[in-house]
């Protein structure tokens, strides 16, 4: 038996569970709102009825003085006055408490999803692009807030609202009860298929959406690029195209709605004037007075437009479904990079650590068929300084991946100090490694705090004095404001060479007993080089230090060079040794020292 294509009715909100432990933190909260939220629909109620007397023993009253009826009318005036001052407060009120229930749920839901998003591996991010995920922190949970803070809110108001209309319509007319219902009844089916409908071209919608901000993303990030290459018209093009597709895709959505919504319309004015036409006929029969039908007609009124907004509320509803829907797709992804249960500690650092790879072997989530290190084995003793060298693709980066444990080995295994790596937690593994990337990464704040992104305790004078050390205070010191002048995103304000040293002055302050570093020096020009240069050999003293070079000159002073190709280890040895055996490691020297 084949599975239904269409979800039960029942299971359309589903998604929207998820939400109930962002709500449950706030019961009184809650149960303020819906408090006022009764009390404004008891007031909205009590309106008819006032009315009725209004007219009954105000307009309609058998009184021959004019002053007397006019007497009579104005004390009917003071109740209606009195219950639409209760009214404005009650609903004031309400609004406020749904108002900060979705703000503040929404708040902590993108919290929440950001937090658990920067925990996930680097594998993650083959899959999920950086623009669909600011799109569902952003533009899903505007939908949810919407709701909660909303449509929510009016739903459960409307609910009361048709639910005491009939409670007062059966009070005061039975059979026009019962005439509305059979009116409205005709409206529920079809709004249930408008409602599957809009809940599926929302969830498509949103994607669409998450498409054109990955895109944008993806380009504003590499403005350079498109700027060089001239693309800035076809790029455009492409956005837009993206674009056109988002736009269509709401529009079928609109679409769908504005179905519903007329249609539940048709029903409510339907139901009105039918009501209106059989209380006119009572009245002309003498069945009911001038007040009791005004009364009537008000509750079918208001009967009839709450199953219209009832039925905007659903698509709403509908809308915030899917937007939850995606949000709970980050929130259950689970890294494959986790803390392990019992986990080890690590003795104290004395004078860097000691590594050990045996017999690794790793191949990319997304490239499993190609190993990338193939039984790789290496010792590493604590304070010896390693250089990694090879040609392009022999796997030198993808070993301080598997050392910062952003991916586990598909074979063998990496230790720390005699400790695998999967036995530690991954804050006591990365809080022993400092990390000098070959693309620096600056960010959006000023010189001091993105040196002290190293250590967030550090005070000022460490900041300086890691910056001094680096060679980065000088340039750092004749910037407009010194150490607290914004360099801009991603550090636009800077040369390639300057942010380079801002993240070795980083790595510096972190003080880690093992340093990584990605050619480190490779944005820098040659008297730059040489300065920093020392710096980094001052910085590699009393720690473990593994560095990836292809310019030869900075790693010939190393304790030891190990040369990769196609991920094995190939040659070891010091820079003179290497250069005598004539192998790979003497022909990448030959090309660039003219040997």
């Amino acid at each position: 038996m084949n599975a239904p294509t269409e979800r039960p009715r029942a299971r359309q909100l589903r998604p929207l569970r998820a939400l109930l432990p962002y709500l449950a933190p706030y019961r009184r909260q809650i149960a303020l709102a819906l408090l006022f939220l009764v009390l404004s629909a008891t007031a909205t109620l009590a309106l008819p009825a006032a009315i009725r007397q209004l007219i009954d023993h105000g307009f309609a009253a058998e009184v021959a003085d004019p002053a007397a009826r006019m007497a009579a009318v104005r004390a009917q005036f003071g109740g209606i006055a009195a219950v639409a001052l209760a009214l404005a407060l009650f609903t004031g009120a309400r609004f406020y408490m749904v108002t900060w229930l979705g703000e503040r749920v929404t708040t902590d839901l993108r919290r929440d999803v950001y937090g658990h998003v920067l925990v996930q591996s680097p594998a993650f991010f083959e899959t999920l692009k950086t623009g669909e995920a600011l799109s569902r922190l952003t533009t899903d949970t505007t939908v949810i807030q919407n709701a909660v803070g909303s449509s929510v809110s009016m739903g459960l108001r409307n609910g009361v609202l048709f639910v005491g209309a009939l409670a007062m319509l059966v009070y005061t007319n039975p059979r026009l009860m019962l005439l509305v219902i059979a009116v409205l009844a005709l409206v529920v089916l079809p709004a249930v298929f408008f409602g599957r409908r809009v809940q599926r071209l929302s969830r498509a919608s949103q994607d669409r959406i998450a498409d054109s901000s990955a895109l944008a993303g993806e380009i504003l990030n590499a403005i350079p690029v498109v700027q060089s290459f001239t693309a800035e018209r076809a790029e455009t093009e492409r956005f837009a195209a993206v674009a056109e597709r988002a736009f269509s895709t709401s529009l079928r959505r609109t679409g769908a709605r504005a179905a519903l919504i007329a249609f539940v319309m048709i029903g409510v004015f339907a139901a009105l004037i039918f009501g209106v036409y059989f209380g006119v006929q009572a009245v002309v029969e003498g069945r009911l007075t001038e007040g009791e039908l005004a009364q009537s007609a008000l509750y079918v009124m208001f009967a009839g437009g709450a199953v219209a907004v009832l039925a905007e509320v659903w698509g709403d509803l509908l809308r915030a479904s899917g937007a939850t829907e995606r949000l709970m797709e980050l929130l259950d992804a689970r890294s494959d990079i986790a803390d392990p249960p019992s986990p080890r500690a690590l003795p104290a650092p004395r004078g860097g650590v000691a590594l050990q790879f045996d017999a690794v072997r790793f191949a990319y989530p997304s490239r499993p068929q190609r190993a990338v290190l193939d039984d790789f084995s290496l010792d590493i003793r604590a304070g010896e300084t390693v250089a990694l060298v090879g040609p392009s693709g022999a796997g030198k980066s993808t070993i301080f991946q598997l050392l910062l444990r952003f991916y586990d080995v598909g074979g063998g295994a990496i230790r720390l100090d005699g400790v695998p790596l999967p036995e530690l937690r991954l804050a006591d593994l990365r809080s022993r490694i400092a990390l000098v990337p070959q693309d620096a990464t600056i960010f959006s704040a000023d010189a001091m705090e993105n040196i002290r992104y190293g250590r967030p305790d550090a005070s000022d004078e460490e900041v300086i004095a890691a910056a001094r050390a680096a060679f980065a205070d000088e340039f750092i010191a004749a910037l407009p404001e010194g150490y607290k002048t914004f360099l801009g995103e991603r550090g636009v304000r800077l040369s390639g060479g300057q942010r380079q040293r801002i993240a070795i002055a980083r790595a510096m302050l972190k003080n880690a007993p093992l340093l990584l570093l990605d050619e480190a020096t490779s944005a820098l020009d040659a008297e730059s080089e040489r300065i920093v240069q020392r710096a980094l050999e001052a910085a590699m003293r009393d720690r473990t230090t593994l560095v990836i070079a292809h310019r030869l000159a900075t790693v010939q002073r190393v304790d030891r060079i190990v040369v990769l190709d196609h991920g094995r280890i190939v040659e070891s040895g010091r820079h003179d040794e290497l250069v005598a055996r004539g192998g790979l490691y003497a022909r990448l020297a030959a090309l660039q020292f003219d040997l």
